[in-house]
């Protein structure tokens, strides 16, 4: 059949593109044994209770750094009752998932939803298992299992006091029939979730146990490095094998694609030394001319443009503005950024005609399943991919898994032969999915009190969807008005104006966009906060105050913006030198606010960011010092975009191609960061991505409180803070 050919391709938590069929491919995959682990039997998809009561919890999610693995550990843990201390993890594969009917549901790992996507079934898994082992023991002990009780891993029976542990019952339990319905405990009654547990996978990390992808060793393993035409849309046109073939461990020398070299040796740093020394002749096609002024000119003139699809609308923009007693215009602008993961694309792959097998970081392994069953040619039944921890993520290996098909095709030209393939560092930054390039034009009409009557936010730039071929309805990329829509459950704007529309005017130069951490709520709540503070100012009134007025009706936004005003002193005055900037905005189902401490040298123009306090209502948190972490994490990311990070086009390409040209924020520069967390409950919000899309305008409006200048342009090292004589 067919369904090979279909792809899932997901990221920022949106199902773009294609779908994988998985009842379909579900019936391809042949049934495989109870007892993934081995000898050991599971007592159900998620959990296996080894006879030494350590327990492993299956994680289909996938590990970046982020925590979601403790995470949804600590959920299943909490039903299940187990021992913390003897819990343990490993990943399943997505081919044993489609062969089990999706028993451990999506793959998928971004948006930030690894939690608050799985939370329900996770732990109902972990329900299930416990009183299937509840049940072995009670039935062992010929009693009811309602005189049962279990904790940290032990059974008891309480009118006798006899006791038994988990490991004891694992393979009775296992026989048993699931029960339908569990109930699920209430989060105030949880003695695992929601406390502060330290990482499972921090031990193996700093000792150097860790294997990442680029670790994979095998008996009779090649590796492969590989060149793509630098310049988007170009191909190779010819290229002379002879200079290099005869080198030292070289054992193979052939074009990939239409667009692409590969070398494969017996080393990786041989493959590469050989690639960087063989003369290609590129044809660089249509885009060879394309400069980063000719895309900032084509999405200027799209301010303007007629042709637009509406995010969200309310009353009549237009006509209150072009009535309104004072209209305040900005244009704002956000570069491409790359994701530069620390750890770069690999994946190791063995190929023959009857099956393929891939070992990948991946955020998606559904996907990469897909993708490996595409290049290979085979059903997804022969085929299946084993997931390896992340060295980061960022969005780059969700939506698209462009590296696995490279390494499936690679090994199909030596067949039985595992191979790895390892991108360059440049070859990363030139072949990235970047970050949508945009410019919005913001315009407000004010009555004669300053009160705002009316908000016209044009954005003009990038669809990701688009870009990644999905099949937008009525023309609209939904992920382009993150932040920005009506009050709901999704990044939702925080402010209520009389009259409002946002619009997108779509312009997609032929740069591969795709999600980066944050996504489109980074530069919407830039152009969005740091407007409300232009606004602020030109009326005279303080920007705590004025966001107030148009909050009343959002309270969740309002709650994260009075708790870091609060604990920042805010309308107190703050250290001499030290100016504060606020931001506030909603996504990934949490909201989120920050109020960030600056200084600034006029002499230099050197910013210096002192402090950020950062606020943010999850819902509900399962791990508080892993939601301090991401924050930290997050702002980090956030303020190396906002300070240093830019993607630039010469020539069809990007000019970055590492990290002297593509600046990350240094521990010299990083701020103390204090986090507020604060979930309300009845709902479950993300952590991951939130903050830092309120890092940079609250660094922004700080800036502006200390020099006066407002930065609208982004990166800041493009502006200077030097004062004038």
């Amino acid at each position: 059949m067919n369904a090979r050919r279909d792809f899932l391709k997901m990221a920022g938590g949106l199902v773009v593109a294609f779908h994988i069929p998985f009842d379909a491919l579900a019936a391809e995959q042949p049934p495989i044994a109870k007892g993934a682990s081995g000898a050991t039997p599971e007592v159900n998809a998620w959990v296996v209770v080894k006879p030494d009561d350590t327990v492993v919890i299956r994680i289909a999610r996938s590990e970046m750094g982020q925590g979601t693995l403790t995470g949804l550990a600590q959920l299943v843990a909490e039903e299940l009752d187990a021992d913390w201390s003897k819990v343990t993890t490993e990943y399943p594969s997505p081919g044993q998932n489609l062969a089990r009917k999706r028993a451990w549901g999506s793959f998928s790992t971004g948006g930030s939803r690894g939690v608050r996507e799985s939370h329900e079934y996770v732990r109902k898994g972990g329900a299930i298992a416990r009183t299937m082992l509840v049940q072995a023991a009670a039935d062992a002990w010929q009693v009811s299992a309602s005189e049962c009780a279990a904790s940290a891993g032990v059974i008891t029976h309480k009118p006798s006091g006899r006791t038994v542990s988990y490991g004891k019952v694992a393979d009775a339990a296992a026989k048993l029939t699931p029960p339908t319905e569990v109930a699920l405990k209430d989060p105030k009654d949880w003695k695992l979730a929601g406390k502060r547990l330290a990482r499972l996978d921090t031990v193996d990390k700093t000792t150097g146990a860790q294997v990442y992808g680029m670790d994979i060793k095998m008996p009779g393993l090649l590796n492969a490095a590989i060149k793509d035409c630098p310049v988007f849309g170009g191909t190779v046109k010819s290229f002379d094998a002879a200079v290099i073939e005869k080198r030292p461990g070289i054992k193979k020398v052939f074009k990939l694609g239409d667009s692409a070299v590969v070398v494969v040796a017996d080393s990786w740093w041989r493959a590469k030394s050989a690639l960087d020394a063989l003369p290609i002749e590129w044809d660089k096609g249509p885009n060879a001319k394309l400069s980063q002024k000719d895309v900032a000119a084509t999405l200027k003139a799209a301010l303007d443009a007629p042709d637009a699809v509406v995010g969200n609308a309310n009353g009549d923009a237009r006509a209150a503005i072009k009535s309104a007693a004072r209209k305040i215009e900005a244009v704002y602008s956000f570069p491409w950024q790359n994701h530069a993961t620390m750890e770069t694309m690999n994946a190791t792959a063995i190929w023959t005609p009857e099956r393929c097998e891939v070992w990948t970081p991946t955020q998606n392994g559904e996907a990469a399943l897909a993708a490996t069953a595409e290049a290979a040619g085979l059903p997804a039944a022969k085929c299946d991919v084993y997931k390896m921890h992340l060295g980061g993520g960022f969005g780059r290996r969700g939506a698209t898994h462009d590296w696995v098909t490279q390494v499936v095709k690679i090994a199909k030209e030596m067949p039985g032969t595992p191979m790895k393939l390892i991108w360059s560092r440049e070859e990363d930054m030139l072949h990235g999915r970047y970050h949508p390039i945009t410019q919005c034009k913001l315009t407000a009409g004010l009555d004669a009190k300053g009160n705002v009557t009316a908000l016209h936010m044009r954005i003009a730039g990038q669809s990701i969807l688009a870009s990644l071929g999905s099949t937008l309805k009525d023309g609209k990329d939904p992920v382009v008005f993150q932040g920005l829509n009506a009050p709901g459950p999704e990044a939702s704007i925080g402010y209520s104006f009389p009259n409002l529309l946002v619009d997108h005017a779509m312009r997609n130069p032929p740069v591969p966009a795709g999600f980066w951490r944050g996504v489109n709520l980074n530069q919407n709540t830039i152009y969005l906060e740091c407007f409300m503070d232009e606004l602020a100012h030109a009326t005279k009134q303080d920007p705590l105050a004025f966001r107030r007025k148009l909050m009343a009706d959002h309270p969740k936004h309002l709650a994260v913006l009075n708790a870091v005003a609060e604990k920042a002193g805010w309308g107190k005055p703050a250290p001499k030198g030290v100016y504060r900037g606020l931001a506030q905005t909603m996504g990934f189902g949490s909201y989120v606010a920050a109020c960030a401490e600056v200084s600034v040298d006029r002499k230099t123009g050197k910013v210096k960011i002192h402090r950020i306090i950062a606020a943010t209502d999850p819902g509900y948190a399962v791990n508080p010092q892993q939601i301090e972490a991401q924050v930290e994490g997050s702002f980090v990311y956030g303020l190396s975009a906002a300070l240093y990070g830019e993607c630039t086009l010469k020539d069809g390409q990007m000019e970055q191609q590492n990290f002297d040209t593509y600046q990350v924020l240094k521990l010299e520069d990083m701020p103390k960061v204090e986090s507020i967390i604060m979930p309300s409950g009845g709902f479950w919000g993300g952590v991951g991505e939130p903050t830092i899309a309120v890092a940079a305008p609250a660094v922004l409006n700080a800036i502006f409180a200390a020099t006066g200048k407002r930065v609208r342009d982004l990166p800041l090292k493009n502006t200077s803070l030097v004062k004038k004589a």
